[in-house]
């Protein structure tokens, strides 16, 4: 039996319970479908401060480098707003991507049957929607140099961030979107401002030369971000995969993410190059913040968390009946009406965090063995 290595990094706030939930549907994976998982622990963000008095520990990158994925919760909270940037519990977040070489981030946006009423656009606008953005998540202005706030003789300050990208970073994402296309609808839309930005010229002409010589059989089209974020709420249908920098990937991504109606029930992957085996460097996260506010209370929804999980035994482990089983679960569990409070309607069940993981446990149980 092959044993599947996995880092659990829950993170703050209302990460350390979707975790705990998502903990508990690997349990019974391995109880009921007879998988074999290698689970490690740590810690990250304001909790990893906390202890060893930086976001993220040299060992816990080792451990994150050797795993065969890293599935991860939340970071931040009001507790860390006045620490230095440096030390910042998001700098834990952004130097496990930079050190593991996580180049590709996957953000679906998918819209459930039964959530079509709950998302801001009119339901047929968004019933069947499923994008698949993919964003650069390694180089570009969060990452380009020189960045920093400095003092000007007149006594301003000054500060300043650099958008920045080669060619080799440019091709390795734009054929990480065409293979994902080749699997959906085979359409990318490639999305910049070309118009205005020398990089965003330079990312049209890497990305069309791209599709030239080695995927001629995809549609390709070309979209200022602007106009993207535009058409995303007019006609988001028209979308099968986007491909985009880092700053618009971030930007269109969350408001992809709206059209399904809650970030809740959003996952994601972020994927580096693969090795002479094939595997890959891969972090599963929900695209949910760690929401303080809420932390602690057993009312935040674990769905996101658990699908990042679903996308894992997917991409990283190959595991596509099971994958394939826990996302038809979690569809299951909301077509008989439980939401949690972020996603709850009229008529509905509210349940709290704990209980959305235990229907969601019975119903992989009736899916798998019989009745709910």
């Amino acid at each position: 039996m092959t044993t599947h290595s996995l880092l659990l990094l829950a993170g703050d706030g209302i990460g350390i319970e979707t975790m705990r939930e998502t903990r508990r549907i690997i349990d019974w994976f391995q109880q009921k479908r007879d998988l074999k998982f290698n689970i490690e622990e740590g810690l990250v963000g304001g909790s990893s401060y906390d202890a060893h008095g930086t976001p993220l520990t040299d060992e816990t990158l080792a451990q994150a480098q050797q795993s065969g994925a890293v599935l991860f919760g939340a970071v931040g909270g009001v507790k860390w707003d006045d620490l230095p940037f440096h030390l910042k519990p998001e700098q834990g977040l952004l130097r496990l991507r930079k050190e593991m070489q996580l180049f590709a981030n996957l953000r679906p946006a998918t819209v459930f049957d039964a959530l079509v009423d709950a998302s801001s656009l009119k339901p047929h606008l968004v019933r069947g929607l499923d994008i698949l953005i993919v964003r650069e998540l390694t180089g570009g202005v969060y990452f380009g140099q020189p960045r920093g706030i400095e003092m000007l003789p007149d006594g301003q300050q000054r500060g300043v961030n650099t958008q920045v990208y080669t060619t080799n970073e440019i091709v390795r994402v734009a054929r990480a979107a065409f293979d994902l296309a080749k699997k959906r609808g085979n359409k990318v839309c490639s999305v910049e401002k070309s118009n205005v930005m020398e990089s965003g010229a330079l990312w049209r002409k890497v990305v069309q030369a791209v599709h030239d010589a080695e995927y001629p059989e995809v549609e390709l089209s070309h979209m200022y971000a602007d106009n993207c974020a535009m058409q995303l709420v007019r006609n988001p249908k028209q979308f099968d995969v986007i491909v985009t920098d880092n700053l618009f990937g971030d930007l269109l991504s969350d408001c992809a993410a709206m059209l399904t109606g809650s970030l809740g029930m959003l996952p994601s992957a972020s994927l580096g190059a693969p090795d002479e085996t094939g595997k890959r460097k891969a972090l599963y996260e929900p695209v949910h913040g760690s929401a303080p506010d809420i932390a602690g209370k057993n009312v935040a929804n674990p769905l996101a968390t658990i699908m990042s999980f679903a996308m894992c035994l997917r991409y990283s482990f190959g595991l596509i009946p099971e994958a394939d089983l826990l996302e038809k679960a979690v569809k299951d569990v909301l077509s008989r009406g439980f939401r949690t409070a972020d996603i709850m309607q009229d008529d509905m069940q509210k349940v709290s965090t704990s209980e959305m993981g235990d229907v969601l446990l019975k119903a992989l149980e009736a899916l798998a063995f019989g009745e709910f």
